[in-house]
């Protein structure tokens, strides 16, 4: 089976919420979304989406997944999409770095090779290893008693866990923390994500202030240097997300005991390839994962679904619904929300059928 062609799609994903905020004043209203189609020859076509969240949370941007695409999509025609190994060296040679770029190529080859073998993907990266996906539920940085509101209507829609965007002003921050958690319920878990937003001594401020709390840091300072000496300041767990972008991070991560958890997000580490590899090394150093993407609609979705139901619960903390912040269909087959958990489809590959009247005409084809 060989590569024929790639084909791109450029889709707006406007929030329900209106806008996602989080910090140094960040903030997103409306995502934009790559959707890749890799055809083959044996009339098998695979499909994938890259979201960056802008373009200030990561080296990352919408326009650079496009751009990317039209360098490397020529130069993966005539691979065989099922020998993913091969394939993801070979991106790797012809477009030095940008992960982000061949993420969506990986994805679709794995929909191609999970349809081509009649299996849902999940079996493929390991078997069906749990039935019910705990999600969490992030909490825009607004004010911090309308935060704490927020959380509780989030929490009667089913969701047990939440992402704090912390991650502004110290003070503030600690206000946000204490009422996020005054507002929880037993067997609740509340993670304080400052998304790189604060300088060491802000950390050490906050971390200080909360230590009677039950509440996960994460990812405190812009670098990993930074938030090791935040991790040795405070006894509460800690998660690593903006720091773990490959293995050398995480098995350096590992190494210096920097973690309890880390976000595993699939487009930032290159794709599902490079993610397996990256699961299967936390799941032997104990480390439990949080699996995500940077943003996405249903495509992202029902691919954190398939890594994360193969992977034993106890080591999934916790992942991600993205296709319910949005107002906008792109696909039907993907998870839905239920009770605060998902479920990745059993059918071959993804189990997805994109809407073609939703994905509009092809921005790039190679």
């Amino acid at each position: 089976m060989k590569i024929t062609a790639i084909t791109a799609y450029q889709v707006d994903l406007p929030l329900r919420e209106g806008r996602y905020s989080w910090s140094n004043g960040n903030y997103v209203e409306v995502f934009d979304a790559t959707v890749v189609r890799v055809d083959t020859d044996a009339g098998i076509t695979g499909w994938g989406e890259c979201c960056p969240l802008g373009s200030a949370y990561l080296p990352a941007y919408a326009t650079g997944v496009r751009s990317g695409l039209a360098e490397i999509a020529p130069k993966v025609i005539g691979h065989d999409p099922r020998d993913l190994a091969t394939l993801n060296r070979h991106m790797d040679a012809v477009l030095r770095g940008h992960p982000y770029v061949k993420a969506a190529i990986d994805v679709a080859c794995w929909d191609i090779l999970g349809k081509s073998c009649g299996l849902p993907v999940y079996t493929l990266l390991g078997g069906k290893a749990q039935d019910d996906i705990k999600l969490y539920r992030a909490i825009s940085q607004i004010e911090p008693t309308a935060m704490a509101a927020n959380l509780a209507a989030y929490r009667a829609e089913g969701y047990t866990k939440f992402q704090l965007k912390v991650g502004a002003d110290a003070d503030s921050d600690i206000a946000r923390i204490r009422l996020c958690a005054a507002a929880l319920q037993p067997g609740d878990v509340l993670v304080a994500d400052a998304n790189t937003g604060w300088t060491m001594h802000e950390a050490a401020r906050v971390v200080n202030a909360v230590r009677d709390v039950d509440v996960y840091i994460e990812q405190p300072c812009p670098t990993y240097e930074e938030c090791l000496v935040t991790r040795r300041r405070t006894s509460l767990p800690f998660v690593l997300d903006e720091n773990i972008g490959n293995t050398h991070d995480l098995t350096r991560g590992i190494a210096d005991g920097a973690m309890d958890v880390i976000n595993l997000k699939i487009s930032k580490v290159g794709g599902l390839t490079k993610a397996r590899l990256m699961r299967d090394l936390c799941i032997e150093a104990g480390i439990p994962m949080t699996i995500e993407d940077t943003w996405g609609g249903d495509i992202v979705t029902a691919t954190i679904a398939h890594l994360a139901q193969s992977t034993p619960s106890e080591f999934v903390f916790s992942a991600t619904d993205f296709n319910s912040y949005g107002t906008k269909d792109i696909a039907s087959g993907a998870p839905k929300r239920v009770n605060g958990t998902m479920r990745a489809s059993s059918a071959p590959g993804l189990g997805i059928e994109p809407i073609m009247d939703a994905l509009g005409d092809p921005v790039m084809r190679a």
